[in-house]
């Protein structure tokens, strides 16, 4: 036999071992692709990867930040295995504090002595006291210590253009102004650049409750405030619509007029369900992975709107917040905080599909953040006491990372159906990222794919699965969904690899 034959038969040998028993194995369909490395479509911003972190639940308090007195191992009041988790994730941007919390959020409530910190009332998550001792200082630190750039939500539904102002001031001025001696005095003597500032969050919705007129307005007035002090480069953020709404874009646009301040445009998408994260039937199943063609179908046509008026695309589209919002449990609610679902192995499928989407997209998009990183909703960490695992989202994020940075690649499927193989490709110098997504529960495929203009020389590839699409990492088998080794045959014009049912495979290959 040709050492490409064995090669093919040790393949399906491996394939064997790790494809999951349902009293015999779960039946494959073929699926070719065409992977066309010359058609070029855009840079994937490592900002599609984004993270965001709401004061909600115990995303922060209990989940990030344990205080520095806590018998919990914690790393200036961080959660030591929290901070580790987050540095290897290689997080490129971290959004905070909201999220609705944002417009009812006012930042000198968060700096100075912790000691003489007000303390606030939550009014959007539960009416809980907010003690205040997390702050800006804090959250830039915690932005340091992971290597993620910071991203401020500025309050514009119960604030000022003067708070939002000042807090610009006090982040960015190098010194020698009233608040930047301040922001010295309170341990930072360096300025903290930030780069993105939104301006206001869900404006529609509990960021005031404005029509899309009167957010215009309200975003003229505040953004004419920040043009100078948010520092060269600055990235200033506009509420965009929930989901799909066009209406409000084009109410937005008009009624802006004047758009030199206007650098970004924020679009909210979440996958919701009637159903419990852990009590998927293969209808809800079905029924969420298929709304991720509604994700990127809201993409184009945003961009498509977007485009009438600012044809040069100076204007970046953003999906600030995504991901999937399953049914809570009560139960859970009350042990861990509002918002808390477990993260199962449907939920990673959901996560590498919209990053796909992101992939496929490059070209319209310039920030994406999954909500959130610590116990609430998609979250990427859940923690317990002292324990501390990463979720299979965790690992799907884990699984794309190699895309970041390199140039997206067009490949062609042959078909459209929202719940058939989910595709995404980039390049850079001599080598391929492929990342394939099988969100079909009860059918596993067999990819096939062809290299139009380039040649492989081999590679490897990773895969995550679980025969269970409700199992997930528990704090009693933080374990049970991680990567592994996927056989892979990348020879010449071909790369074939087989995919279980509800999986996730990157494959990395050596171009000649």
């Amino acid at each position: 036999m040709s050492r490409r034959g064995l090669a093919l038969s040790a393949g399906v040998a491996l394939f064997a071992a790790v494809t999951p028993r349902r009293g015999a194995s779960a039946p494959s369909e073929e699926r070719r692709l065409n992977i066309r490395l010359a058609d070029r479509i855009a840079t994937i911003k490592p900002e599609l990867h984004g993270q965001f972190a709401e004061h909600l639940g115990s995303c922060i308090y209990g989940g990030i930040w344990v205080g520095k007195d806590s018998p919990i191992p914690n790393v200036e009041g961080y959660r030591k295995q929290a901070i580790e988790y987050l540095k290897a994730a290689e997080i490129p941007v971290l959004r905070w504090p909201g999220g609705c919390f944002a417009d009812d959020y006012h930042w000198r409530d968060g700096i100075g002595p912790v000691s003489r910190r007000p303390k606030t009332v939550n009014i959007h998550w539960g009416n809980y006291t907010e003690d205040n001792s997390f702050g800006t200082h804090e959250f830039m630190r915690l932005c340091q210590l992971i290597g993620a750039q910071p991203y401020l939500a500025g309050n514009v539904g119960s604030g000022t253009p003067q708070e939002l102002r000042d807090w610009a001031e006090y982040c960015n001025y190098p010194s020698g102004s009233t608040l930047s001696e301040e922001r010295t005095r309170n341990g930072s003597p360096e300025p903290f650049n930030v780069k993105y500032w939104g301006v206001g969050n869900e404006n529609w919705a509990c960021g005031g409750n404005m029509t899309p007129e009167s957010y215009a307005l309200e975003y003229r007035r505040f953004s004419t405030y920040l043009r100078t002090l948010t520092g060269k480069g600055a990235f200033l953020i506009a509420c965009g619509p929930n989901r799909n709404d066009l209406e409000w874009t084009r109410r937005f646009m008009e009624a802006l007029d004047r758009r030199g301040s206007l650098h970004g445009y924020a679009m909210h998408f979440y996958s919701s369900s009637k159903t419990e994260a852990t009590k998927f039937t293969p209808e809800t199943l079905r029924l969420q992975l298929a709304g991720f063609a509604d994700l990127e179908k809201a993409i184009l046509e945003q961009r498509a709107l977007l485009d009438k008026y600012d044809p040069e695309r100076r204007i970046g589209l953003l999906i600030d917040e995504w991901g999937v919002w399953d049914r809570m449990v009560p139960a859970e609610e009350k042990k861990h905080g509002r918002l808390w679902q477990q993260i199962p192995m449907r939920a990673a499928v959901a996560a590498a599909m919209g990053l796909n989407v992101f992939h496929r997209q490059a070209d319209k998009l310039a920030m994406c953040n999954i909500a959130q990183t610590v116990n609430v909703l998609h979250a990427i960490l859940l923690t317990d006491g002292d324990e501390c695992i990463r979720t299979s989202t965790y690992w799907a994020f884990d699984l794309l990372k190699a895309h970041r940075g390199k140039e997206a690649v067009r490949v062609e499927t042959g078909g459209n159906d929202p719940l058939d193989l989910s595709v995404s490709a980039s390049v850079e110098g001599k080598q391929l990222v492929l990342t394939c997504v099988n969100p079909r529960h009860d059918m596993g495929m067999k990819v096939d794919a062809s290299l139009a203009g380039g040649s492989a020389l081999g590679g490897k590839a990773r895969f995550l699965h679980d025969a269970d699409m409700n199992a997930c990492n528990t704090f009693d088998n933080p374990d049970r969904i991680v990567p592994r080794e996927l056989p892979l045959m990348a020879d010449r014009s071909r790369i074939r690899m087989e995919l279980p049912p509800l999986s996730v495979a990157t494959a990395i290959v050596r171009l000649a």
